[in-house]
């Protein structure tokens, strides 16, 4: 296998550009142009490459259903396509004739027609114009939400960008630069004492992909040096306007700017698939990363991974190249070293000893490779694991909707009694998301562990609550004070802080990150069966859990179905008791039967 452009979204190697001189437009004999969205900008280089592929070379099954046959992805795109309907319908309140949407049409082609003659009417002159289609060129196609005239009433002043999303662009904190959503244009904004800006790197490039395209079909502003380049955010909040200069040097990113860092990643990503079209050698080959998971090309891409045993199955990313730079490219391979002596051959670059791997990390990717062959789940790190227990237990899950909110808390309580049954309760909201009724309940889950933890307090016992990653706990523990703050039973953001940095709070993630190498991955369903664990529902599973929700409310106009309630309350409870039966566990006897690192 290649591995000089094996994977990733990222542009840390240079470009695989077109050789000096070679045209820039697609091979001669390609049926059609390539023509790249911004998405291509932060997908994997190889699945760019699998979806430009001729489809009559993929093989009898042809490519994979898109992302769309998810159930979660097709969701979040039609709740994101109603935020955006929801927006374009504000816009045309607050601006009046300041706005024009461009009528809808079948096509792209059309689309695109349709937007030019828009842009071109210098007698209506509208400030804001939503829904555009640009025409496609230079290997780009694409649409924004809105375009903003860089001048108000100026007919030859250019547009800038503005995109919608259904996910949070800022944070609390300061320094964001917004302006009021009756007032989205650059002029307007100003520095936000309220939020700071979370940078989302599929929203900058795609900010930067239209830009090129209005530059490329004579519709951007003229060209100054220094000037900003101006680019607008409305978020799931849809209260502001957030703006970002596409021009501005960006320390994360070596320095490069925005439109830099995309000028790169646009033309390595188009060089992949004109080559792929072309049917010239590949310049993206198969390696596991991150994206993978959520992939749907990963069936393609692990069956030829598997096919040579490749070491980026047990080792991913930078590690896998690195390990490939010295000639290990397989798991056997990887798994037939002995640590002590080393990787084979002189490290690529002197200055970095053995090729960038420390000893101790070659120790664990041999021991991965090992249990990946021998079909181990978990391999020990340490001697004992150690999780901190208490006189009184509680083990929190909490199920959520996207960005819409938490509609259950579940709660398991065990170990000393202090008055109250034993066993898993839920804090539940039936009302479809958003709801105010969602405080209604995360009010009284809080009163509940409230009254647990004073319980605890007056006999002198220690109290433990448990989670599994608690990064989505906190978020919507944090998120709840915020919004449903003066409503019954909700604490105040010092109180949940005051919880979240006590010893009271721990997350069995970093225990089991510390404690185990898991080849085949560290979610709680990856490694609760190892503790002897099993959930009622075969489908049990997070994306599944929206679609079920999504009918146990009949958010999309269906009755709610109580079935699907009762669904939701025993994947819960048994994500509770899946915590319980890990924890108790890793601090039992039984898990000494697990192959301690140094054995394999």
């Amino acid at each position: 296998m290649s591995t000089t452009t094996a994977h990733g979204a990222g542009d840390g190697a240079a470009p695989a550009v077109p050789p000096e001189g070679a045209p820039a437009g697609s091979p001669s004999g390609a049926p059609r142009p390539v023509l790249l969205d911004a998405a291509a900008t932060t997908r994997c280089r190889r699945r760019v490459h699998l979806e430009h592929v001729p489809a009559e070379d993929l093989g009898p099954g042809g490519p994979p259903p898109g992302d769309d046959a998810d159930p979660g992805v097709a969701m979040r795109k039609a709740d994101a396509a109603n935020h955006r309907a929801a927006l374009a319908a504000r816009w045309a309140e607050l601006l009046g004739s300041r706005w024009v949407s461009v009528r809808p049409a079948p096509t792209a082609r059309e689309r695109a027609t349709a937007a030019r003659e828009v842009l071109a009417d210098a007698v209506a002159l509208p400030d804001v114009v939503g829904g555009v289609e640009l025409p496609a060129a230079e290997g780009r196609r694409g649409h924004a939400e809105a375009l903003v005239r860089a001048v108000p009433g100026d007919a030859t002043s250019g547009w800038w960008p503005l995109i919608v999303v259904r996910h949070r662009i800022t944070d609390p904190g300061e320094g964001a630069l917004t302006s009021p959503l009756g007032q989205p244009h650059p002029d307007a904004a100003g520095p936000d004492d309220t939020r700071r800006v979370r940078t989302v790197t599929r929203d900058v490039l795609r900010l930067a992909h239209l830009h090129r395209m209005l530059r490329a079909a004579g519709l951007a502003p003229p060209e100054e040096p220094g000037a900003p380049v101006w680019g607008g955010i409305v978020g799931l909040d849809a209260d502001v306007v957030v703006w970002v200069d596409l021009a501005a040097s960006s320390a994360g990113a070596g320095g490069r700017s925005t439109l830099e860092t995309y000028d790169r990643r646009h033309a390595d990503r188009l060089a992949v698939a004109e080559a792929a079209r072309s049917r010239a050698p590949a310049l993206a080959e198969p390696s596991r990363i991150t994206e993978c998971r959520r992939c749907p090309w990963w069936s393609t891409c692990e069956a030829a991974l598997r096919a040579v045993d490749d070491v980026s199955l047990v080792v991913r990313g930078d590690a896998a190249l690195r390990l490939r730079g010295r000639g290990v490219t397989t798991v056997r391979e990887l798994a037939a070293l002995d640590p002590a002596e080393g990787l084979p051959g002189p490290p690529p670059d002197p200055e970095v000893p053995d090729g960038g791997f420390e000893v101790p990390d070659l120790v664990e990717a041999v021991a991965l490779a090992r249990a990946w062959s021998r079909d181990v789940p978990l391999v020990r790190r340490v001697v004992r694991p150690t999780v901190a227990r208490g006189d009184v237990e509680i083990d929190v899950d909490m199920e959520s909707l996207g960005e819409d909110g938490a509609y259950l808390w579940g709660a398991l309580l065990s170990g000393a009694d202090i008055g109250l049954e034993p066993g898993y309760r839920a804090f539940v909201t039936w009302d479809p998301l958003p709801t105010r009724d969602e405080g209604r309940s995360f009010g009284e889950f809080w009163t509940w562990l409230r009254d647990v933890r004073a319980r605890c307090a007056e006999r002198g016992l220690v109290l433990r609550a448990y989670c599994y990653n608690e990064q989505a706990e906190n978020r919507w523990l944090r998120g709840s004070v915020e919004r449903f703050a003066g409503m019954p039973g909700v604490p105040s953001a010092e109180e949940v802080e005051e919880f979240i940095a006590s010893d009271a709070w721990i997350d069995l993630f970093p225990v089991v990150s510390e404690s185990f190498l898991c080849p085949h991955g560290k979610g709680l369903k990856r490694v609760a069966p190892s503790a002897g664990f099993a959930w009622h529902d075969p489908e049990a599973g997070g994306e599944n859990s929206m679609r079920w929700y999504r009918d146990a409310v009949g958010l999309d106009g269906g009755e709610p179905d109580p079935a699907q309630r009762e669904r939701l309350l025993v994947y819960n409870a048994d994500d509770v008791r899946a915590t319980w039966t890990l924890r108790t566990w890793l601090t039992s006897e039984r898990v000494l039967d697990v192959p301690l690192l140094t054995e394999l």
